[in-house]
């Protein structure tokens, strides 16, 4: 499958008061036509300075891409300047961020915010806009479109917001489309709506999604392959069957033992001990040793490089070198990835 985004070796860091913070330390993935690449992580792992970087929406000032390239379309978004990514931002490149209310303008209409790509990146009329707007809150499930496009944002739910948010990514039909944890402020319920939203829409429109999330459960339902992220580098990559029957990294481990379960009322929640590593002195070897109680003399000593366990899964842990002890999952991941499979079996 032809890929439509080429991330190679991304360094990005940010200067401080303390000095410099590492960020993303050589962060490699591709992102195929068609596709959703689920990007999965504990909160400070690089994930939404990974994808902001693609929209160049890193701040200004004390941001820097030090090294590395984002191709898309045979141009290298890191080398663009920011009158070039304008034509891209919006047009062919779309973000979905977690708070739709600080997403919207609450001065402006949603009709009009739905309007304003269209006419800016399509040189459309007021009328074709108008309609395709009317269309779009139509295909995000939004009832009565010609009544809620006349409203403000505070006249909407939290959820009905999320819609109009994705309408507005949607306007231009964008090849790429960043959805940075859209379900955070929202209620379960909700979140399930929009999550079957957005596996609906993938079918209807021809876009390729980045899905933002540090919910191992959302991952299952909405994506095709799985990057999971550590102290600004990726430590394991697969399809979505590879990470969650077959997962090689003990943060990826950590990361499905953690998962709440329907059975779990009355078995205490697993947490990964210790705290994500400090980036303003990035650690000399694995990032995750000091976290994990499978760490060898050389995890504390080398950066290890990515293990192929398939064509299509690969995995960054000297546990996978062909000289290291034979170390199998825990019994409570494999007690969870039994007790996923029965829960995803049963919907």
């Amino acid at each position: 499958m032809e890929n439509i985004l080429e991330v190679k070796d991304l360094n990005i860091s940010f200067h401080t008061f303390g000095g410099e913070v590492k960020a993303i330390r050589g962060v490699d993935f591709e992102l195929k036509k068609g596709e959703t690449l689920a990007i999965v992580g504990e909160s400070g792992s690089g994930k939404s300075v990974t994808t902001k970087s693609i929209m160049r929406l890193l701040p200004p000032g004390n941001s820097e891409i030090k090294n590395g390239q984002i191709l898309f379309g045979g141009k290298d978004l890191a080398k663009l300047s920011d009158r070039q990514m304008q034509k891209i931002r919006g047009k062919d490149i779309s973000m979905i961020f977690q708070d739709p209310m600080t997403s919207l303008n609450p001065t402006i209409k949603v009709g009009k915010q739905i309007m304003e790509p269209i006419i800016k990146h399509q040189d459309a009329s007021r009328a074709t806009a108008k309609k395709r707007a009317l269309d779009l809150l139509h295909l995000v499930g939004i009832p009565q479109p010609e009544q809620r496009f006349e409203q403000y944002p505070h006249q909407f739910s939290g959820g009905m917001r999320q819609r109009v948010v994705i309408a507005i990514a949607l306007a231009c039909n964008p090849k790429i489309l960043i959805a940075d944890e859209p379900t955070t402020a929202l209620d379960v319920t909700i979140q399930a709506q929009i999550l079957e939203l957005m596996k609906e829409l993938q079918k209807k429109i021809d876009t390729s999604i980045i899905f933002i999330t540090h919910d191992l459960g959302v991952v299952a339902n909405v994506a095709d392959r799985v990057a999971v992220m550590y102290g600004g580098k990726i430590v394991e990559v697969g399809t979505v069957d590879e990470i969650f029957y077959n997962p090689k990294h003990p943060y990826t481990w950590g990361l499905i033992s953690s998962m709440p379960s329907l059975d779990s009322r009355d078995e205490e929640l697993y947490a990964i001990p210790g705290t994500p590593p400090d980036l303003l002195n990035p650690p000399k070897g694995d990032a995750f040793a000091p976290r994990n109680a499978y760490a060898m003399q050389i995890d504390l000593e080398e950066q290890p490089p990515m293990f192929k366990v398939s064509d299509t899964h690969y995995a960054a842990t000297w546990l996978l070198h062909p000289d290291a002890p034979k170390v199998e999952p825990p019994e409570a991941v494999k007690r969870r990835m039994k007790q996923f499979f029965s829960e995803q079996e049963g919907k």
